[in-house]
């Protein structure tokens, strides 16, 4: 069994503690974790290493952005993309060497998109469609088992979201990132295997705003959080979870980590 989880930590340096913490009560073989905001050189490699994390692929920039994907397998660093085309540190993709050898995962954290569903009176909204689709492009063109995973700000169903009519003009479920979201799916067949696993209409989130006092009783969640594979490696897993008390815990993201466990 391997075992790959992702996470959205929002800072790695801050919240370090709760990564130290989520490594050793579950484990997993790999962590792959978004917004890690910081450069290559500041990334908390040694403590992470000690943990058994030795194998490490980091692709950081100054202040924002920023992933890495840390593992007990051995791996080589397989790409970088700049699916924004303005030299943001937003993917690394790796091939694990050990268990699951031959295998390419993909983590990629893509642009939240401003806050006005318009790209003509809010850039970022254009940059953000324009992000995937160039990673539709790129997704059309794989020819290995693949599994990509990471922050894709986009909840897609209705049960990924606390009120879908409340949110259809809210960016991250507004339909043309809905249908662009699907465009990319259909690209490459990806399987989501989170909703493999917890099947739709079951609520399923993975991100609460910090806006919220007490995100529990108001659980106006949504599912911004991803793992996808290849049809023929989708096959393979055997177990999807995610952990929303890691919501709960001190200096907390808005994000909770996902683990897909495999049969390699």
């Amino acid at each position: 069994m391997v075992s790959i989880a992702t996470w959205n930590i929002n800072s790695v340096r801050l919240r370090l503690p709760i990564v130290e913490r989520f490594l050793k009560e579950e484990a997993p073989d790999v962590l792959c974790l978004q917004e890690i905001k910081c450069q290559e050189h500041q990334f908390p490699a040694a403590a992470l290493a000690e943990l058994g994390y030795e194998h490490q692929a980091i692709h950081g920039q100054k202040g924002y952005h920023g992933v890495a994907t840390v593992s007990r397998i051995p791996l080589k660093e397989f790409n970088r993309h700049d699916w924004q085309a303005n030299g943001e540190a937003r993917h690394v993709g790796v091939e694990l060497l050990g268990p699951g050898k031959g295998m390419v995962l993909e983590n990629v954290y893509v642009p939240a998109g401003g806050d006005e569903p318009d790209r003509e009176k809010n850039p970022k909204f254009g940059q953000k469609l324009d992000f995937l689709s160039r990673m539709t492009d790129w997704a059309a063109k794989i020819d290995r088992p693949t599994m990509i995973v990471g922050d894709f700000n986009i909840a897609p169903l209705e049960s990924d979201v606390w009120n879908h009519k409340q949110l259809l003009k809210v960016v991250s479920h507004t339909p043309i990132e809905v249908e662009t979201l699907a465009n990319f799916q259909a690209a490459h067949d990806w399987v989501d295997l989170g909703r493999e696993f917890i099947r739709d209409p079951e609520r399923y989130y993975s991100w609460w705003s910090y806006r919220a006092k007490d995100w529990k009783a108001n659980d106006r969640g949504r599912r911004l959080d991803h793992m996808w594979a290849s049809p023929e490696l989708a096959r393979q897993a055997k177990s999807h979870r995610l952990r929303e008390d890691a919501r709960d815990w001190e200096k907390p993201s808005d994000h909770i980590p996902l683990i897909t466990e495999f049969a390699l």
